[in-house]
């Protein structure tokens, strides 16, 4: 699934490569996709809007329109493609069309179509959509602090992993940054998030932000399904210390690295650097 990175890479490349036009109309193909409002509202809102801007919360690709907010989930295998209005494309797995006046056309391809797509009115505090009800501050988000996450977690009955994979409390981190970070913090992924102080939710978020920029940086992480689809391929992969390593030898110490399960996910980790509290 793409993560925090991957996203902020398609935003930053959508606004290099579509740019600010306006929409002439819109086709969807597979109505599912389209969570808020109905299809034919969906497409109504949208023709005639100018992109005025690209942003994103967490996972969520946002296109400001002006008076409404088009808002992105990409799942486990949504992309975009910009292409001129009159190119092939992949009949089964295109399901979205955004015809611009100009002739390009943005096209949203998802083969397991589990992505969505929502239309709201814009509001001064994106927390009132409905699609944000249990989305908690994005992972850059001035509001997290030390002090925050300690007050909101210290009496949780959750460990480290769960709560870095819960997009209610910091939202963008998935399955692959949540290994790393866990290693960048020395902490087994199993530890207690009751044992950490607060000087250790201020390692936790400098290291969260070091590795989310790192991959922003490197484009994102292409493993397995992900690649970015507009041109850029992510190479974060070749900058990982743990995840998807299990056999292989520990970066710093070579202990063979271990995987587990944890809150339903595979888990990396080095048996010797990380330690459980």
């Amino acid at each position: 699934m793409p993560e925090l990175p991957e996203v902020e890479t398609v935003r930053q490349t959508l606004c290099y490569k579509l740019g600010y036009p306006t929409i002439q109309e819109v086709r969807v193909a597979w109505e599912n996709i389209i969570a808020y409002p109905e299809p034919a509202t969906f497409c109504a809102i949208l023709k005639g809007k100018k992109i005025q801007g690209y942003d994103r919360v967490g996972k969520y690709l946002i296109f400001d329109l002006g008076t409404h907010e088009l808002i992105s989930h990409l799942r486990m295998e949504g992309k975009y493609y910009v292409e001129p209005k009159d190119a092939p494309y992949d009949v089964k797995h295109t399901h979205v069309f955004i015809t611009m006046e100009d002739g390009r056309e943005l096209r949203y391809h998802d083969t397991r179509k589990f992505g969505k797509m929502y239309v709201y009115e814009k509001a001064d505090n994106r927390s009132l959509y409905p699609a944000f009800q249990k989305i908690g501050y994005d992972a850059f988000h001035e509001a997290i602090t030390a002090d925050y996450l300690y007050k909101k977690l210290h009496k949780k009955k959750k460990v480290l992993k769960q709560i870095l994979l819960d997009q209610s409390i910091i939202a963008g981190i998935g399955n692959i940054y949540a290994d790393e970070i866990c290693f960048a913090l020395k902490m087994h992924p199993e530890t207690k998030i009751s044992r950490l102080r607060k000087k250790d939710f201020d390692l936790l978020i400098q290291e969260t932000r070091r590795i989310l920029n790192g991959a922003i940086k490197a484009g994102g992480t292409t493993i397995r399904s992900y690649t970015s689809s507009l041109g850029v391929h992510g190479r974060f992969q070749l900058q990982v210390k743990v995840h998807a390593k299990k056999g292989e030898a520990c970066p710093v110490c070579g202990s063979e690295i271990k995987k587990i399960t944890v809150a339903t996910r595979g888990t990396c980790f080095c048996p010797k650097c990380q330690k459980k509290r």
